[in-house]
């Protein structure tokens, strides 16, 4: 089994989670930040991950630490559960539609984190969530995973199916990186011979 389970405490914030990357979709999620939840319940469901994640957090000062170390746990919990990449398909991309908003999301599990990200998303806040914090969870998740991860918004004006594209996209995409290929059974993808 692929699963990992990651505390992690800070002053700000202290998340439990534990991921397994060959579930059935169930996402278990308690950030206090509930837009947060919604977007990872989506992301565990569309990558068939199982998710579980609670986070006590400094949200009497905003949301951005719950935010940003629930992508810091995330990725950890990814490389780890991981382990040597051995056999996996390694990339993943999807051209994801939520009704007019359209989002690319192409990813490597190459071991070096590069975030490239591009959207206009046109509401600073969804409900009381900044909507600048999507850019640094997936900031967040990438550095700490080692994910080279492109998101780029194609097409949208409404903000949450704009967000709700992004998290749908990366689930499935990872979703296809993620699983082990036959043909590679037992080998590392790579030239380099390490990921």
């Amino acid at each position: 089994m692929r699963t990992a389970q990651i505390q992690r405490k800070t002053t700000e914030t202290d998340i439990t989670l534990s991921l397994n990357l060959d579930g059935s979709g169930k996402g278990e999620i308690s950030t206090g930040v509930g837009f947060l939840d919604h977007m990872l319940s989506l992301f565990a469901k569309h990558g068939r991950f199982d998710l579980a994640l609670t986070c006590k957090g400094d949200t009497a000062v905003d949301d951005h630490h719950s935010v940003e170390d629930a992508g810091i746990a995330l990725g950890e919990a990814l490389k780890e559960a991981l382990g040597d990449k051995r056999g996996i398909a390694r990339y993943g991309s999807l051209l994801l539609p939520m009704d007019e908003a359209l989002v690319l999301c192409a990813l490597d599990l190459s071991g070096r984190a590069c975030l490239r990200y591009s959207a206009n998303i046109p509401a600073g806040k969804i409900g009381s969530f900044d909507t600048e914090l999507i850019q640094e969870f997936f900031l967040a998740l990438s550095r700490a995973a080692g994910i080279t991860l492109h998101i780029k918004q194609m097409d949208g004006e409404n903000s949450h199916h704009i967000a709700e594209a992004m998290f749908k996209a990366l689930g499935r995409a990872l979703k296809q990186a993620v699983t082990i290929n036959a043909a590679y059974a037992g080998e590392i993808p790579s030239t380099k011979g390490v990921l």
